[in-house]
């Protein structure tokens, strides 16, 4: 069955989603070398994106977590399939990644695209949850090589089976929350060990001088 993947990352090619996506592509192409068709939902129009989801058997929505909840396109193409009122056998899934390391801040959203798929009719096929992903661009090779393994495996198992790996979808889900000695870590540890890699993006914008801007307050 043909492929079709929907990046919902603001970010588009420049995304964590599309490395992962890439990393799943490459293993799943080990057992189907069928062509996967990717749609990046930034940059492209909602009538090409019903279009897209409308022609797809079995799609994979992958998407950043953006503060607890979807990134606004996503809910916006999601609620274009809904008006479009697409049937047909479809099966669906969703790959949800977040810079978050624990995986109960996903836990909401997966409810969510699970009851979503449902009403629309459709084989939902679960969610992936991964943590830890930002900041995976600039991460050596050695930090990213069990992740990009993981995801391969992923996408290898999808291709034989139509499916994610239960074991696999449990284990790049932990830790599901913080040990208490983790929490610890993170009240104690100075604030520029924490806040490293937000302040390297802040000045890399020329934006660290704003950072405790307030513009919507009078």
């Amino acid at each position: 069955m043909p492929l079709t993947i929907f990046n919902g990352s603001q970010r588009g090619k420049k995304s964590n989603s599309k490395l992962l996506i890439d990393q799943f592509v490459t293993g799943y192409k080990t057992i189907n070398n069928e062509p996967v068709s990717i749609h990046y939902l930034a940059s492209t129009s909602v009538v090409d994106q019903q279009k897209s989801f409308a022609d797809a058997e079995c799609c994979l929505i992958v998407f950043p977590l953006y503060t607890d909840a979807m990134p606004a396109i996503v809910k916006a193409f999601m609620e274009a399939v809904f008006e479009a009122n697409i049937k047909g056998p479809k099966k669906v899934g969703f790959i949800v990644q977040s810079g978050f390391r624990e995986s109960i801040h996903s836990s909401f959203v997966e409810r969510y695209l699970k009851k979503f798929t449902i009403r629309l009719g459709y084989e939902y096929l679960g969610t992936v949850i991964k943590g830890g992903i930002e900041g995976i661009q600039i991460m050596p090779p050695s930090m990213t090589k069990k992740l990009f393994e993981n995801f391969r495996e992923l996408g290898s198992h999808f291709a034989q089976t139509g499916s994610f790996k239960p074991e696999l979808v449990v284990q790049m889900a932990q830790p599901y929350k913080l040990s208490l000695a983790s929490r610890w870590f993170m009240q104690l540890a100075p604030s520029f060990l924490k806040n490293f890699y937000w302040n390297s993006n802040l000045k890399k914008h020329k934006a660290y001088s704003k950072r405790f801007d307030k513009p919507f307050i009078n």
